[in-house]
């Protein structure tokens, strides 16, 4: 009996999502989902980073290149005071199609990560969470290009001031120069 106790919760866990109410997009398609995308906006709950960072962050270009086995890899290109910089993210598919998992090396922590909401060719929102000395959420809107529609922008605002965020913690960051490079 307990055992199946212990097993529908770990079910129902997994169906509730990777943050309480928050479900990936109805009938994900990871291979409509690859490509270019623009990070051109930005909800994050930690207190120490929106104040510091506010002026410094610009719009962010990624290729999201899906695996065989389900898994995605992420290249994405920051501009820092250092020049451009690019990363590797790798994500794990989960159970869920849409929710994906990825460890930090930054923080040594596993992260979530949602695809809440896309229709493919002009924006995406999605959440990320973490877990470390308390919980920390972020909500993004990626773009097929680094401008999107008011409306899209006005969606974003919506969607992350109705999951707590306050109206000075939603950034969208203006362009970045020749980041990545010409030619990239």
């Amino acid at each position: 009996m307990r055992i199946t106790f212990v097993t529908m919760a770990t079910v129902m866990v997994c169906l509730i999502g990777v943050h309480g109410d928050v479900q990936p997009q109805r009938d994900f398609d990871l291979q409509r989902f690859a490509g270019k995308w623009y990070r051109v906006g930005l909800a994050y709950d930690s207190p120490g980073f929106t104040a510091p960072y506010r002026d410094k962050l610009r719009v962010s270009m990624g290729i999201l290149n899906p695996q065989t086995n389900g898994n995605v890899n992420l290249t994405m290109w920051t501009q820092r005071s250092s020049g451009c910089r690019s990363k590797l993210y790798m994500y794990e598919k989960t159970a869920i199609p849409g929710a994906f998992t990825y460890f930090s090396t930054r923080h040594n922590k596993v992260k979530d990560i949602t695809v809440v909401e896309t229709n493919y060719n002009e924006y995406a929102l999605v959440l990320k969470h973490k877990k470390m000395d308390r919980e920390y959420t972020q909500v993004a809107l990626y773009g097929r290009s680094q401008k999107v529609k008011t409306e899209v922008i006005q969606k974003f605002r919506d969607f992350a001031t109705s999951h707590g965020f306050p109206k000075d913690a939603i950034l969208t960051p203006p362009s970045a120069e020749n980041c990545p490079p010409s030619g990239r």
